[in-house]
């Protein structure tokens, strides 16, 4: 597990590997689907309120003072990313799958993390207060957002279909638990921070879950019979190009917008990541009947990319600020 913890590759990574593994070679089907849709759904509702019971609707206001250093991180997200997704179109059906490729952009289209891009920005001495900001409101506005790019862009490059249904899906699923969790804030919030393991199972449960009910839909829809290694390898350079793409354009715009370096962290960390997750729940909603298995490999793969790449790269910009001091000193 030491080696491990070098590459960012935690446990609860592994557990994502195991269940979906364990759903390819088992399967629910009958009774047991009608037993696991259910308690998916009911484990996204959940999530979801959690998500609103944490997030105090103040940080999200105050973050608004530092204005230029969060549009560009929503930029990154919400604007680079959907950018770039949509001109790998050219990629499919001959690099990737169609089904893969509309993972490519679903997965371009999902708000940033929360908790790796502001561990990250901490451990590269970074705004840790810009970082929490920026994230917090990331993926507060994609509980708005990342639906209405889904229906614009999906829908009109026919890669995916988000009908009237959908809709109401997201509405009961997500945003209400959301808002109904803010609004039970201001009772809930101690227990929430008395509470941290029952919280951490909803949060860690709901997407372990999701992960099941898509793989195993995937096999009973045989979604990965015509999936081929050459394929998924394909992907994975995909998304080390996406991810490689977004890091240096968002360290440039850092630097030349004249932003400081702890701030410039915060863009490179808070700008490139995609939040699992929000993601899967998310998808496991919008893509309800279509091969959601498929479609969310590609988010999995990606964000198992970004926290190896980033957290050399906070080790490093650690160890350069370590250095300079040094440098510096007399007699040095």
């Amino acid at each position: 597990m030491k080696f491990l913890s070098r590459f960012y590759i935690d446990g609860f990574i592994l557990s994502i590997i195991v269940v979906a593994v364990v759903a390819s070679i088992f399967p629910a089907s009958g009774g047991g689907q009608t037993v696991l849709d259910w308690a998916t759904k009911i484990a996204i509702a959940l999530l979801f309120l959690l998500y609103g019971a944490r997030l105090h609707p103040r940080e999200a206001l105050e973050g608004l003072k530092h204005w230029r250093l969060h549009t560009v991180v929503l930029a990154s997200t919400y604007l680079l990313f959907p950018l770039i997704g949509l001109a790998l179109r050219v990629l499919a059906p001959t690099v990737l799958t169609d089904e893969l490729y509309t993972g490519v952009l679903y997965m371009c289209l999902v708000p940033s993390t929360v908790q790796s891009s502001i561990a990250f920005t901490s451990i590269a001495r970074g705004n840790v207060a810009g970082a929490v900001v920026s994230a917090s409101f990331s993926n507060l506005i994609g509980v708005f957002i990342t639906p209405l790019l889904v229906i614009l862009l999906m829908n009109t490059t026919g890669e995916a279909t988000v009908d009237a249904s959908s809709i109401v899906d997201i509405v009961v699923q997500l945003l209400l638990p959301f808002i109904i969790g803010q609004l039970i804030r201001p009772w809930v919030t101690g227990w929430l921070q008395r509470h941290a393991a029952p919280t951490k199972i909803v949060d860690r449960g709901s997407i372990l879950l999701v992960v099941y009910s898509a793989f195993s839909a995937g096999m009973n829809e045989h979604a990965w019979a015509g999936l081929s290694a050459w394929r998924v390898l394909a992907l994975v350079v995909v998304c080390c190009a996406i991810l490689a793409t977004v890091l240096g354009v968002t360290a440039f715009a850092g630097r030349a917008l004249g932003f400081s370096l702890p701030d410039r962290i915060v863009i490179l960390f808070c700008g490139s990541k995609k939040s699992l997750a929000t993601g899967l729940p998310m998808a496991s909603v919008l893509f309800a009947g279509q091969p959601v298995g498929l479609i969310v490999l590609p988010l999995m793969i990606f964000h198992q990319i970004q926290l190896i790449v980033c957290a050399a790269l906070a080790q490093r910009f650690a160890r350069r600020q370590d250095q300079e001091p040094a440098a510096s000193a007399p007699g040095r």
